[in-house]
């Protein structure tokens, strides 16, 4: 049962996206075909714009338009993109494989990086590390994604040249001659950019979830008992704080998705970021209703693999369902 009502959900979820995402898109003062002509404007005449409206349908009405395209998108046909004159789920599964090596790196690094320092600053609580910590967390909280990129492209990039300037491979190199060196050295920058905005939220509810259990009956006995410091923190803390911390760490997905949106605008990193920008930039409809549905689906399962994760790690909530 649990299942279907995850599954109605979803369909919910998804048509309600359609609509409103087509509506915002029709609505938008974007002109498709301005957009898809592009510098030869002038040299384009209202016969060759006329026929570029029928062919891709855009001189049809706003409804026309969206049964039409919601009819292809339930038999599986997403449509095809007008910049990359290639089919909408093609132009996504490429776009998705250089995001999601971006995303991961920045997940894994974020959680694992915002669960030590949280860890720490409730173990040293009200020291000049608890401050800094919670100094550092507060500042990145209030910090743009794209502002903080900009930062370490100025410095990493310009000033010590350490790293390239952005894109996801040298720009002239065959992309078969392209090392994974190559990709690695690009991926850094972008990957440090949405790392280091992620560390906030895990640490600070990691180091209040920790003081929380610190301050329990259980571990007030366990310091009776004898049990040190770092003792009771691997024993009852850790154990305590993880879940939460995990559970808020998938469902930071939608949160991931948005900043990886500005990172790689920001760094030209060939991700579907960078797809949507241009997608809703150059008026492709067809592309940009794609990427909206697929970022719905992703972070959807985001917050269910949070969810699943929760009733396998916590015998109460399993003991609750069956009840």
């Amino acid at each position: 049962m649990e299942i279907i009502k995850k599954l109605v959900r979803l369909a919910t979820l998804l048509v309600a996206v359609c609509i409103l995402s087509f509506t915002l898109v029709y609505q938008s003062p974007v002109d498709p075909v301005s957009a898809y002509i592009g510098a030869d404007m002038l040299l384009v005449g209202q016969d060759q714009r006329q026929q570029i409206a029928e062919y891709w349908g855009l001189d049809r009405s706003g409804p026309e338009q969206f049964l039409r395209w919601s009819g292809a998108l339930l038999q599986g046909d997403f449509g095809t993109s007008m910049i990359y004159r290639k089919p909408v789920a093609e132009v996504i599964g490429e776009k998705f494989i250089a995001s999601v090596a971006l995303m991961s790196v920045a997940w894994v690094l974020s959680g694992v990086i915002g669960f030590i320092l949280g860890v720490w600053a409730a173990y040293k609580r009200d020291t000049i590390i608890d401050r800094l910590i919670k100094w550092y967390c507060y500042t990145l909280a209030s910090t743009p994604t794209f502002w903080m990129g900009l930062l370490l492209l100025m410095v990493f990039a310009v000033w010590l040249q350490w790293f390239p300037v952005g894109m996801g491979a040298p720009a002239g190199v065959l992309a078969a001659d392209v090392t994974i060196w190559d990709r690695i050295k690009h991926l850094i920058l972008p990957a440090l950019t949405l790392s280091i905005i992620g560390i906030a939220p895990v640490a600070l509810h990691t180091r209040q979830k920790l003081i929380d259990v610190l301050s329990s009956d259980y571990v007030l006995f366990a310091k009776a008992r004898g049990e040190s410091g770092v003792t009771i923190i691997r024993r009852h803390g850790i154990r305590n704080v993880a879940i939460p911390a995990l559970t808020l760490q998938f469902a930071s997905f939608s949160e991931l998705f948005g900043g990886a949106v500005l990172a790689e605008a920001v760094f030209s990193y060939p991700g579907l970021g960078q797809a949507s920008v241009e997608a809703g930039l150059r008026g492709d409809v067809p592309l940009l209703l794609g990427i909206v549905i697929f970022s719905t689906v992703f972070v959807f399962v985001g917050n269910l693999l949070a969810d699943i994760s929760y009733r396998l790690l916590d015998p109460r909530i399993r003991k609750g369902d069956s009840m």
